[in-house]
């Protein structure tokens, strides 16, 4: 098997190879031009989108527990009686 040595000296190569080659130079404008990109897009960060999830998952937490508060009102309260129903009088 492979060396763990030698793995290591291949991919130090490699990298060398590919700094001085224009492959270099393609993936540093490609990155610019998806940085352009992604900038006209209005996207949002992933530490702006986890901090959303967190307040919407803090938000959903309050709303469970005021709908068990509302559930558990509605069955201690005693019914309300229904409103008396009038007739018109017959003329």
């Amino acid at each position: 098997m492979l060396s763990a040595k030698f793995l290591d000296e291949l991919s130090v190569r490699i990298r060398e190879v590919f700094s001085q080659s224009p492959a270099a130079d393609v993936e540093k404008n490609l990155r610019a031009l998806l940085t352009s990109v992604f900038t006209r897009l209005d996207l949002v960060t992933r530490e702006e989108f986890e901090a959303q999830q967190a307040v919407l998952a803090r938000t959903r937490e309050k709303l469970e527990a005021l709908e068990r508060k509302v559930a558990a009102l509605e069955t201690a309260a005693p019914p309300e009686p229904a409103p008396p129903t009038t007739t018109p009088p017959e003329a």
